[in-house]
C-alpha cells in the first residue's frame, strides 16, 4: 500500500520576498512551488538557465498566479555571488527570508572553485556565507529568517581546521562532512551575533534525511558520470518508507523557514530512525555544531577566505 505523503501546513506569505538557491530541480523545486503557492514573491538564483526556464514552468504549473523570476549565480564563484549580491541590492527591495538550499556531493577526485577553494567547501558553505553577507542590508531590511540547510552529513566527520582546502590529503566525503558543519556552525554564529546587535534577522537550520533526490544521480558539471554507488539502495529504502522522499526531503527546510515565531539558533529535519526520513521536527543539534567558539572561530575564517566582512556593530 502506498505510503501517505507527509506534509505540513504553510502560512500565507504573500508580500514576503524569498530568496531560494537550489530551487531549479529535486527537493528544491519542491520548496519553491510551496513557497510561490503561499503567495510568497520567489527569486531564483541559478547557474543552469535552461533547467531555471524549466522549474519556473513546473512552479507556474502548480501555482498559475506564482510571483517567481530568475537570477543568475554560481556559487562557486565569489565574482558571481557579489554580482547577484549587487543586482539585489540594486532592486532595493527587502528580502524576507533567505533558504540556502544548493549544494554539490561527492565529486569523484579533488576540484576547486573559481577562487581556487576545495569545490564542496567552496560552494557548499564559502559561496552561500558570501552572498549572506552582500545581502546583508537586504535581509536586516526585511527582518529576515534565513534558513540554511544542511545535512545528515554533519553529524560525522569534523572540522578540517589545519586544511580547510583540503590540499595536503583528500577524502571526497570527509570534505564533504566538513562543509556541511561549517555550513551549520556559520549559520547558528549568525544568529547570535543578530541577536546581539540587534540587525533584526534571525537563522536556522535544516536537514532534509536521506532521499533518492539529484544530489545522487549522474553529474558531469563535477566530473561523475554514474550515481553513487548507493543511489539504488536508497531508492528501494525510500520505496518502503525506511528513508525519505524527494518531496519530504523539503518539508524541513521549508518548516524552518516559514513556521510562526522566533526560530533563531533551532535545527529542524526528519523525526523518524535516526532522522533519515519521516514529518519534520524540531531536533537536537548534532554535537559538531555545539561548540560556540567553533562557531566564532568559522566565523571569522570565513571572512577572512572570503573577504566579505560583516559589521562589527
Amino acid at each position: 500500500m502506498p505510503r501517505r505523503p507527509l506534509d505540513i501546513a504553510v502560512p500565507d506569505l504573500t508580500g514576503k520576498r524569498f530568496v531560494l538557491t537550489g530551487g531549479s530541480d529535486g527537493m528544491g523545486l519542491v520548496i519553491a512551488a510551496r513557497l510561490a503557492a503561499a503567495g510568497a514573491e520567489l527569486i531564483l538564483p541559478v547557474r543552469n538557465p535552461r533547467k531555471g526556464e524549466a522549474a519556473l514552468a513546473a512552479i507556474r504549473e502548480r501555482a498559475p498566479k506564482a510571483t517567481v523570476s530568475l537570477r543568475a549565480l554560481d556559487l562557486s564563484s565569489l565574482e558571481s555571488v557579489a554580482a547577484l549580491g549587487e543586482t539585489l541590492t540594486g532592486e532595493g527591495d527587502p528580502i524576507h527570508a533567505f533558504i540556502g538550499n544548493a549544494g554539490i556531493m561527492h565529486p569523484p577526485e579533488r576540484q576547486t572553485t573559481k577562487d581556487g577553494f576545495e569545490l564542496q567547501f567552496g560552494t557548499n558553505h564559502l559561496g552561500h556565507a558570501a552572498l549572506i553577507g552582500h545581502l546583508l542590508p537586504l535581509l536586516r531590511a526585511g527582518a529576515a529568517r534565513v534558513t540554511l540547510q544542511i545535512s545528515i552529513a554533519a553529524n560525522q566527520g569534523a572540522v578540517n581546521w589545519d586544511d580547510p582546502n583540503w590540499e595536503r590529503s583528500y577524502d571526497s566525503m570527509g570534505a564533504y562532512s566538513h562543509s556541511k558543519i561549517a555550513y551549520g556552525l556559520f549559520g547558528l554564529e549568525l544568529d547570535r551575533r543578530s541577536k546581539a546587535a540587534g540587525w533584526g534577522i534571525t537563522a536556522n537550520l535544516s536537514h532534509p534525511g536521506v532521499a533518492p533526490t539529484s544530489l545522487l544521480d549522474v553529474r558531469p558539471e563535477i566530473g561523475r558520470t554514474r550515481a553513487v554507488r548507493f543511489r539504488g539502495l536508497i531508492t528501494l529504502l525510500s520505496r518502503i518508507g525506511v528513508l525519505g522522499t524527494v518531496a519530504s526531503a523539503g518539508l524541513p527546510a521549508l518548516m524552518a523557514a516559514t513556521a510562526p515565531g522566533d526560530q533563531g539558533g533551532t535545527f529542524f529535519g526528519p523525526s523518524g530512525l535516526r532522522g533519515l526520513g519521516g514529518p519534520p521536527a524540531e531536533q537536537r543539534l548534532y554535537s559538531r555544531l555545539r561548540s560556540r567558539e567553533d562557531a566564532a572561530r568559522m566565523w571569522d575564517l570565513t571572512q577572512r577566505l572570503t573577504r566579505v566582512p560583516f559589521p562589527t556593530d
